[in-house]
């Protein structure tokens, strides 16, 4: 695997701040009431981290249909198939109350590590994505687990 490039390593890290600060706010209840009165309780605890997860996990199925576009016929066809995946998941598996949606949303976030190694491997992702989205998925899991495991 290659360098991620700068740009791209910067722009996923910053992704981040939603997932960490939801579980920032989940672990220090204090904080967590001053940011419900302060920016709202949406952007506070474990909800930040489930409507940005639905959010992100429909955000990667459109880069991941980019990469299905860079293939031809079948591969091409199972690719846009496959990067709906995402989106569908995250729409129809995180209406049943915050703890089972942050548990279809850890699944989720799995599935589409399984999704990007797919492309990567067919060479449709770059040489670095699989370094960049493995970093990535571990602390956005590891951010949606600790409201289910307090």
């Amino acid at each position: 695997m290659t360098q991620i490039p700068r740009s791209a390593l910067l722009l996923g890290l910053a992704g981040l701040i939603p997932f960490v600060w939801g579980a920032i706010t989940t672990v220090f209840p204090d904080l967590g009431m001053w940011s419900a009165r302060a920016i709202g309780p949406r952007f506070t605890g474990p909800y930040v981290g489930l409507f940005y997860g639905a959010v992100i996990l429909s955000f990667m199925s459109g880069v991941l249909w980019g990469f299905a576009t860079r293939a031809n016929g079948n591969v091409a066809a199972t690719g846009y198939a496959l990067s709906v995946i995402p989106a569908l998941w995250a729409f129809f598996m995180t209406g049943g109350g915050p703890t089972s949606a942050g548990i279809s949303l850890i699944a989720g976030f799995l599935g589409l590590l399984g999704l990007d190694w797919l492309f990567w491997k067919q060479e449709l992702a770059p040489p670095w994505w699989m370094s960049l989205r493995v970093m990535l998925t571990v602390v956005v899991v590891a951010c949606l687990a600790i409201p289910l495991l307090g």
